[in-house]
Formats: C-alpha cells, sequence, structure tokens
C-alpha cells in the first residue's frame, strides 16, 4: 500500500471515496493517524523523531500519511508561501517513496479517476425506463362510448340504506332481499297518475285480442269434439256392434236348442227379435236377422232387419211365394252391407232359420234409386229382370258410401232349400 496517496488508505477497511472539495470552501479537518503511523502533531526542537521519520521542513504542524496539513498543499488554490496546484512540494518527512504503480501523478490538469472507453460503434440508444402503456379490452358491461366512463353507482347513503332495508327483510322472512337485476342502477322513479294510466290501459287486453282468443278456443274444442265423433262413428260403433251381434246370434242358437225339432216355424216375430242368420261368404258375413227396420233396436246394433211391419211388409223365406226384403248398414254399427256391391250373379247368400237352410244366388243390383222407391221390395220387384211371381230376397242399404242420400239394391233368387237336419249346404261347407 503506497503511503500518502488520496486514493488508498493504510488499512483495506472500505470507506467512502474522497470527494473534491470547493476550493474555496472550508476545508475538512485532518484524517486522525492510522495504526503504526507517528501522530499528526509536530515535534518541538530538540526532540527527536522515531526511526525512518526526518524532520520535516515545511511551515505549520505536518500531517499523517505524509500529507501536507491544512494550508500547506491540496486541490485548491495554494496557501500562504506555498507552491501552485501541480508544482512539486517537498515531502515533509524527507525523501519521498516510491510512487505506487497504480497510482497516479497529478502533473497535469484534474481528470476524472475513470472515464468509459472509447469505441467506433454508435452509442444505443436511451431507453425510456418509463413503463408503455397497453390498450386493455374494455370490460363486459353497458355500452360505453369514447369519452365517457362507466355510470356512477348508488352513493354511499344509498348503499347503507339499502344494506339496513336487506337486513330488515331477512329478519322478517328469513331470506335475503333478491338481487337487483343487471345493469339496474338507482330505482325507478314513481309513475305519475297519467303514466300509471296509461301503462294500466296499455297492459289491459283489448275487445278484439279477447274475442279472437275465445273464438280460437271455441274452434279447437269444436276440432276436437268432431274428431272423437268420428272416432266413435268409424271405429267404435263398429266395436260394439260386433259385441251385438255376438250376443244376439248366440241368442238365436240358444232358442232354436230348446225349442222342438221339426215343429212348425212361426209365421211373425216381435219387433227386435232374432229369428234367422245370413250367410255371405263372398264378403265374409255372418249377420243376425232381426223383425223390423228399427234403427235404434235393429240397425244400430249391427243386425238385418226384416220389412214386416206396416205397408211395408214382405214375406218370409218359408212362404211358397214372395220377395223376402231386408235392410243394413253399409258403414258404421257393423256395416254388415258395406260391400254388397261387389257381389257377382250367382254368388251363394244363405238364410238360415230354426229347420232350414235357404240358398240364394245373386241375381242383379240397382246401383242407385231414391229412398222413396219402395216398389224394389215388391213381390215382383221392379228393374230387378223377374217377370213372374216367385221365391225371391232383396237387399237394401244406403249408398254412397257414408251417406244416406240413395238406396242400393241386390236382388237374388232361391235355388235351394235344405233341412238343418241334413246339415249345411254345400255353399256353406265349401
Amino acid at each position: 500500500m503506497t503511503t500518502g496517496s488520496p486514493w488508498f488508505r493504510a488499512n483495506d477497511e472500505p470507506g467512502p471515496e474522497p470527494i473534491p472539495q470547493d476550493p474555496h470552501g472550508p476545508r475538512p479537518p485532518a484524517p486522525a493517524p492510522g495504526y503504526g503511523q507517528p501522530p499528526t502533531q509536530g515535534y518541538g526542537p530538540g526532540q527527536e523523531y522515531p526511526p525512518g521519520y526526518a524532520e520535516p521542513t515545511g511551515q505549520g504542524p505536518a500531517s499523517g500519511y505524509g500529507e501536507p496539513a491544512y494550508g500547506e498543499s491540496g486541490y485548491g488554490e495554494p496557501g500562504y508561501g506555498e507552491p501552485g496546484y501541480g508544482e512539486p512540494s517537498p515531502h515533509p518527512y524527507g525523501q519521498a517513496p516510491a510512487p505506487h504503480p497504480y497510482e497516479e501523478t497529478y502533473a497535469g490538469p484534474y481528470t476524472p479517476p475513470y472515464e468509459p472507453p472509447e469505441t467506433s460503434e454508435a452509442p444505443e440508444a436511451a431507453v425510456e425506463t418509463t413503463a408503455l402503456l397497453e390498450a386493455v379490452e374494455p370490460l363486459p358491461g353497458p355500452d360505453q362510448t369514447a369519452g365517457t366512463g362507466p355510470l356512477p353507482g348508488p352513493g354511499r347513503a344509498e348503499r347503507r340504506r339499502a344494506a339496513a332495508k336487506g337486513g330488515r327483510a331477512k329478519g322478517r322472512r328469513g331470506a335475503p332481499a333478491p338481487p337487483p337485476p343487471p345493469g339496474a342502477g338507482s330505482p325507478a322513479a314513481p309513475l305519475s297518475r297519467v303514466e300509471a294510466r296509461r301503462a294500466a290501459r296499455a297492459a289491459k287486453e283489448s275487445v278484439g285480442v279477447v274475442a279472437s282468443r275465445v273464438v280460437g278456443e271455441l274452434f279447437i274444442t269444436f276440432g276436437v269434439v268432431m274428431l272423437l265423433f268420428v272416432t266413435y262413428q268409424l271405429w267404435w260403433t263398429n266395436v260394439l256392434a260386433g259385441q251385438e251381434t255376438d250376443r244376439a246370434k248366440a241368442q238365436i242358437e240358444d232358442t232354436w236348442a230348446k225349442g222342438e225339432q221339426g215343429g212348425a216355424e212361426p209365421d211373425a216375430f216381435e219387433p227386435g227379435q232374432g229369428f234367422a242368420i245370413m250367410y255371405i261368404p263372398k264378403l265374409d258375413v255372418v249377420v243376425p236377422i232381426a223383425e223390423g227396420t228399427n234403427k235404434t233396436k235393429v240397425l244400430d246394433k249391427g243386425m238385418v232387419g226384416h220389412y214386416g211391419e206396416g205397408g211395408l211388409k214382405t214375406a218370409m223365406p218359408s212362404d211358397k211365394q214372395g220377395n223376402f226384403a231386408v235392410a243394413g248398414h253399409r258403414n258404421t254399427h257393423g256395416e254388415p252391407f258395406r260391400y254388397v256391391n261387389r257381389l257377382k250373379p250367382g254368388d251363394p247368400i244363405v238364410v238360415e232359420t230354426r229347420n232350414t237352410y235357404y240358398t240364394y244366388e245373386m241375381a242383379s243390383i240397382l246401383p242407385q234409386t231414391s229412398p222413396s222407391n219402395v216398389s224394389v221390395i215388391d213381390p215382383v220387384p221392379k228393374a230387378s229382370g223377374f217377370t213372374k211371381p216367385g221365391r225371391y230376397i232383396t237387399l237394401t242399404t244406403c249408398t254412397p258410401e257414408f251417406t244416406s242420400t240413395y238406396r242400393m239394391i241386390v236382388w237374388g233368387k232361391l235355388v235351394d232349400e235344405r233341412p238343418r237336419s241334413k246339415g249345411k249346404p254345400p255353399a256353406l261347407v265349401g
């Protein structure tokens, strides 16, 4: 360590770097002597100096570390009788020690202890320490135009009142008050009387709206009722008629079983009473025959009715001469004669009574005639092709289908009479 250098210290302990002082300002006091160095106060005349130290030749007290005392030399202006800045001054203790290899000589003007090396590269642009502002995406919420901020919320007093009101409601009902809808600000102002009337009038439905609603509901109800009625007519009546015909057929067969075999067949029956069974093999029809053509008691129950009352009374199958005429539904209520229009000449029609099977063959058909044309059931029916009395059968039904505007007529002629004791006729066996 070089002594006397202002940039080095006697020991390696860290310390503050020297700061150049103002040459015209006050000078700091001399530092305290270090360990193993002579004191800073001077020695009097005649006193011995320690070995290695020479008697100072300058004026004034000598400072420690081989440095000039205050007022003798420094970085400022020279003191009284002292050399100027840059001129060598005699060492206070004799010969000055050799300069340190790293120590700088104060022969020229003062230069800073460190200068950045000069380079040929262009200096880098100074980077501003101020953080750059970045665009921030707006938070979801009400649309905010440029230059305007979000709407102010309720004040502190309003929030307190709302909190107090919510607490009271929770204490009374045991549940917190529902939160306000999103985006709702302060509560809406109460409406005036005129505005309340207008709002009530607008909320009230007009007479036209109510009337149209009632009419629409009536149409819907009517449509549902019609659908149910059609379902009843086309499907449910056939189900009920099938049950009725099964019971009537069983009852007729039971009556025949209880009666005397081979006895005379009665000439008349009570209205609605079943007395025979008709078979149409081509149409797969098996239907009871009852006395009379009453719609409720006979036809709507799925049975075939015999014209045997009043002026429309016709012959029975057992009569030796005459026209056995019957009627039946073509649609709904069992519809036994729905497909009689498919019969062709020669197709068998069998009537079974208590003692006999009567077999007829289809002869002719009248597709359409008036309901008032009763000549079709005469003993010798007109338009049938028959010209003389005989034993005939006539089937009558409504036409077109699902209407009762006209009548369809089918005629047949007896070709075989067979006792039941001999078994079924060939038309039923085949």
